[in-house]
């Protein structure tokens, strides 16, 4: 499937360039060559595949991942890290390496939004779910008069220090659109209901709108 680059990789790339353009202005030729690799290596962080879910539809019980990456954890929500209530939660670590532009693990419509600044731990600590930088989204959808709730939490990392959401309160979201990205190395916290039976388990590999999280009994 065809990829695209995300509209964040300029500005980044070009801040990436300045030490080969300073080398190549110098005399440096072999040392510009080498630096050049650093904005081609930004470039390449801000591809944006096409995905499965692009193309066709997902049934209302599936939970699809939200982010390329491997699950740190799966299963009841970790006490101070989930939210108020009954959850159950899957945690995703995303290396530099991985793509980085996250979509809605499910449709609905956006109850709320919240962002909160923080610090940068690692992306794998535990306390990252919590001190670090990020953005909560808060879905609603009704199936058969029933309402679900899918909550999701953009965490940027000890790399990572900015958390680009691109959506907002009252928007309506079909699972897998894009909702935005987070830089350079991150993690990505899911919660559903206990009703949801959950599909992954720790140390499993995620692709954002692929990988099945988890479907409704």
């Amino acid at each position: 499937m065809p990829t695209t680059i995300d509209r964040e990789a300029w500005s980044a790339a070009a801040v990436g360039a300045v030490p080969a353009l300073v080398a190549a202005l110098t005399g440096h030729r072999r040392t510009a060559v080498a630096l050049a690799a650093l904005p081609v290596g930004i470039v390449a962080f801000f591809r944006d595949p096409e995905r499965t879910v692009d193309i066709a539809p997902v049934p209302d019980d599936l939970v699809l991942a939200p982010a390329d990456g491997k699950v740190m954890h799966s299963g009841p929500g970790q006490p101070g890290v989930a939210p108020e209530g009954d959850w159950q939660q899957v945690s995703i670590f995303l290396s530099v390496f991985d793509v980085h532009i996250n979509r809605t693990p499910y449709s609905g419509k956006v109850t709320d939004v919240t962002y909160r600044p923080g610090k940068w731990h690692a992306a794998y600590k535990f306390e990252s779910a919590t001190e670090n930088e990020r953005s909560d989204i808060t879905l609603s959808h009704l199936v058969d008069g029933a309402e679900r709730t899918v909550i999701f939490r953009q965490i940027v990392g000890l790399v990572a220090r900015r958390v680009v959401t691109r959506i907002s309160a009252g928007d309506q979201l079909r699972t897998g659109d894009r909702i935005g990205l987070m830089k350079f190395g991150s993690r990505m916290d899911i919660f559903v209901p206990p009703e949801v039976e959950l599909t992954v388990a720790q140390g499993d590999r995620t692709v954002a709108g692929e990988t099945v999280l988890g479907r409704w009994r």
